[in-house]
């Protein structure tokens, strides 16, 4: 099932930004797609998927946003790096 919401918003918002009704659309679902990546609400996958991009690049977009790629407590790094030092 699909749904929709609607966005209000005058011509003085695309003007401002420089973008057409249906690159803004766009952008408000990569946005939207982005933060709800960024609070772990959705894999990257689903996100990508959620913006209508191929995952690889939502993945290269969420530097444009400020977004890490990868969520990583210090603790998982610290597992990370002594299992990889085992292997060496």
């Amino acid at each position: 099932m699909t749904r929709s919401i609607t966005i209000d918003y005058t011509d003085d918002v695309l003007l401002a930004l420089g973008l057409t009704p249906e690159q803004f659309s766009q952008e408000a679902r990569t946005l939207l797609a982005v933060k709800l990546f960024e609070m772990g609400r959705l894999s990257s996958g689903a996100a990508a998927k959620f913006a209508n991009v191929p995952k690889a690049l939502f993945l290269t977009k969420l530097a444009d946003y400020g977004v890490d790629t990868f969520h990583f407590t210090g603790a998982e790094l610290r597992r990370d790096l002594t299992d990889a030092r085992r292997h060496l």
